[in-house]
């Protein structure tokens, strides 16, 4: 049964100062962020409902995996951040309710029945855990988190409305959650896309609007680290040479300029150079190019711009797992196949895999066959352009 008492009343009659409720509501969307936020604000509820164990089970995990939840109260593996316990809804008397609406447990039965029910025996009596408020919460991809306050027998029943103080809370979690869920997918979706960058074997460095490198790839990192080029000084990007740098310079100069005149005027144009190293090295290609932004708040030291650095010289990460799977090669063909996708020739492949020549020479017109090329050319063309260069790169295959 859902409340008809106002917002305010209910504040009044659970004696909840405005001030409290907000810290109660601000932390539960600051968990949007950081779950551990959330944590705090279970803690306040179960203060406020003057509870024992405050409880959120994220997701319902079948036996026998353990389902994490969010638990404020006395629980040994330390509160407030997620933790994974046996919860089996199926066999609870839980499973099917209504979502989104409140109720108590001695709507759904009684207490001898509650006393005698296997879900109370096995978790809730060891914990005191007698009287029981809560919600199942649709969140809006169509997932189920479950909204648990228990309390002691000796403390008394859960009134109407501390029912109304719970669906107040219901839509606050609701959105948070949801926030944090999208949050969490964007981040893995940055996360995949950046070790995707690192294993085509492109550097990138992202500028603040002052120039200043406030993120590296390992990649990007790796080639600073050799001061062949390219380095940092004073925390900014700077190329060896001073004819490069300034270039290098200029075209950072124009991103910002970009940035600040017509980012939405269409604009965004990526500019080129080239870095000479002292190494005498290939010269390591740049490209500089503005990072869309809305623009919709006011800051400094927002990132703008990123540098794509790439080393045509630099090893490839191509996937040996993913190369033996794709072309259907023996772990010897994949081993010689990557050597030579690095840049290697036959007889420096040889040498490196420590076989004879004849025996690399009839693993290539092997792989020739199988990957359907005629030239060596072509076959390092496939390589690096094929999706083996999108999978995780793996322990160097055994020969064999």
């Amino acid at each position: 049964m859902q409340s008809c008492l106002a917002n305010a009343e209910v504040l009044t009659q659970m004696g909840l100062e405005l001030a409290e409720y907000e810290r109660i509501i601000g932390n539960i969307y600051d968990s949007a962020m950081d779950t551990r936020r959330l944590g705090d604000s279970l803690r306040q509820i179960r203060e406020l409902f003057k509870a024992n164990f405050v409880t959120l089970i994220l997701r319902v995990q079948d036996e026998p995996l353990l389902s994490p939840m969010i638990v404020a109260g006395d629980v040994e593996s330390g509160e407030g951040g997620i933790n994974h316990y046996a919860y089996y809804a199926k066999s609870s008397l839980f499973d099917g309710l209504h979502t989104d609406t409140v109720f108590t447990v001695d709507q759904l039965i009684s207490d001898t029945e509650w006393r005698r029910s296997a879900f109370y025996l096995l978790y809730c009596e060891p914990y005191d855990c007698f009287h029981m408020l809560g919600a199942d919460i649709r969140m809006p991809d169509g997932g189920t988190v479950r909204f648990r306050i228990n309390r002691p027998e000796s403390h008394p029943r859960f009134a109407d409305t501390e029912r109304a103080m719970c669906a107040m809370l219901l839509p606050h979690l609701r959105r948070a959650l949801h926030m944090h869920a999208m949050l969490d997918r964007s981040e893995s979706l940055g996360s995949l896309y950046s070790q995707t960058i690192n294993r085509l074997a492109v550097a990138t460095i992202v500028l603040d609007e002052n120039g200043t490198v406030v993120q590296l790839n390992p990649v990007a990192r790796e080639i600073l680290d050799s001061q062949d080029g390219l380095k940092i000084v004073g925390g900014r990007l700077e190329a060896t040479y001073p004819s490069d740098n300034r270039e290098l310079s200029r075209l950072v100069r124009n991103a910002f300029q970009r940035a600040r005149q017509g980012a939405v005027k269409g604009l965004q144009v990526a500019e080129a150079t080239s870095i000479s190293r002292p190494s005498g090295q290939v010269n390591l290609g740049v490209v500089v190019e503005l990072i869309p932004s809305q623009e919709l708040l006011e800051g400094h030291g927002k990132p703008t711009v990123v540098v794509y650095v790439r080393d045509a010289v630099g090893k490839s990460l191509v996937s040996a797992g993913l190369t033996s799977q794709l072309y259907n090669l023996t772990p010897a063909e994949t081993a010689l196949a990557l050597e030579l996708a690095n840049g290697l020739s036959l007889e420096e492949a040889s040498e490196t895999l420590n076989i004879r020549r004849n025996t690399a020479r009839a693993h290539l017109r092997s792989i020739f066959s199988k990957t359907g090329v005629r030239r060596q050319t072509e076959l390092v063309r496939i390589m690096l352009n094929s999706v083996v260069a999108l999978g995780a790169p793996q322990a160097a295959v055994a020969q064999g």
